[in-house]
């Protein structure tokens, strides 16, 4: 509950009274490798904070998964439209390793937007911060190369290089595992 509560206080200021009531609202939730968070066609009903694990978005198109997004500790992972609009979700959430989440209802985190000011001001934080991360995964796929890609991944989240299958990296960041195998040897062993 700690890093949750790190998560929070690092972005907005929040008095021990309200960060007690905000945090009183999630619930500890441990999920095993492989299991859902979220199927693809259902309503989504829930916001989870990581503790610990790696989670993906992910969908199939012409029979291929295709990972969106790699989610790891002291993240936050929901399918933004269908939890505010309750319309059908289109990703599949699942635990790429065994996880602890902090799980938030939609009713809950309604309750909270109307009752805790500074819990509005944080959700407001965390949607225009998955915007963002929308806008930059657009324009990386539109304006760089494979190689670029998986270098600011590698600058980013070095660490997702240890836990998550390369395949899923792979299909993160639009490029073939076979390719992604190459620029990894390349890093390791550059021509000279």
């Amino acid at each position: 509950m700690k890093l949750l509560e790190d998560c929070i206080t690092t972005q907005v200021s929040m008095d021990k009274k309200s960060l007690e009531s905000v945090l009183s609202k999630f619930e500890k939730v441990e999920i095993k490798k492989n299991e859902y968070v979220l199927q693809s066609g259902k309503v989504c009903r829930e916001m989870a904070f990581i503790a610990t694990g790696y989670l993906r978005m992910y969908d199939i198109a012409d029979g291929k998964e295709i990972s969106f997004w790699i989610g790891s500790s002291g993240k936050f992972i929901t399918s933004v439209s269908s939890f505010v609009f309750q319309t059908q979700n289109f990703w599949n959430i699942q635990a790429i390793t065994d996880c602890t989440l902090y799980v938030i209802s939609r009713e809950k985190h309604m309750e909270l937007s109307k009752t805790e000011p500074k819990w509005l001001e944080f959700d407001n934080l965390l949607l225009a911060h998955s915007f963002a991360l929308l806008e930059k995964s657009m324009f990386s796929q539109l304006h760089t190369t494979a190689k670029e890609r998986f270098e600011n991944l590698m600058e980013e989240d070095p660490e997702l290089f240890q836990h998550v299958p390369l395949h899923y990296i792979a299909s993160m960041i639009g490029i073939a595992p076979e390719s992604l195998s190459r620029l990894r040897k390349n890093l390791v062993n550059p021509i000279s």
